[in-house]
């Protein structure tokens, strides 16, 4: 899988030692990059479940190192940090993650008699989109409504991990916190001399020596 890089020479990292980053943006950014990417509170039949979920919610280019998903996710159980709200109608987000990956584990062998992760993509996908639609096998999701676990949990979960990492802001073009340094030019089309220009077809050579004084 590759994509248009939209924002050529751009590394929001650069901007480690810049005005535009402070001692606290630093701090969280090592701990972001720092992730474990083995398992620490998942067993390891989970870990493959999830593994393979992330991969197909939101495959990634081939020509970069991969944002490692599942271990942002496995991260966020070991640590039990929560996002201060759920719906009530799931459990908390431990026992809900370990319910809705055994889940994708039962019905894979059920439907196909193999792991989830060792399934076909098409297969994955399916069973994906039946929990998504509310069509899995209610007898494998141990009265936990798979739909919404979807939505509450694979989604959401998976999405929010993608962004918290600074290669989906390189390719999104986002500078990062706005403190210290913030941002002073909102009006729309106009943008701050540390923020990144976006590429237009042809104008990637251009952009890209720009995009790289950028700090």
């Amino acid at each position: 899988m590759t994509e248009r890089n939209r924002y050529p020479g751009y590394d929001v990292l650069a901007k480690r030692h810049s005005l535009s980053w402070n001692d606290a943006t630093r701090k969280v950014m090592d701990a972001r990059l720092g992730v474990p990417r083995e398992p620490r509170f998942l067993r390891q039949m989970e870990w493959d479940t999830l593994v393979a979920i992330c991969e197909r919610i939101i495959p990634q280019p081939q020509n970069r190192p991969p944002i490692p998903l599942a271990a942002y996710i496995d991260q966020k159980l070991q640590n039990d940090a929560r996002n201060g709200f759920r719906n009530a109608a799931l459990p908390p987000q431990r026992e809900a993650w370990k319910k809705g990956l055994a889940a994708f584990e039962a019905e894979a062998c059920l439907r196909y008699e193999h792991s989830f992760h060792n399934l076909k993509e098409r297969q994955q996908d399916e069973l994906l989109h039946r929990a998504e639609t509310g069509q899995s096998d209610a007898s494998v999701w141990s009265g936990m409504d798979a739909s919404l676990f979807f939505s509450e949990h694979v989604m959401s979960d998976i999405i929010a991990a993608y962004y918290a990492h600074p290669t989906s802001w390189n390719e999104i073009g986002f500078g990062g916190p706005a403190g210290p340094r913030g941002y002073v030019r909102m009006q729309n089309g106009r943008r701050d001399p540390w923020e990144p220009v976006e590429a237009g077809p042809g104008d990637e050579t251009r952009v890209r020596r720009e995009n790289q004084r950028v700090r």
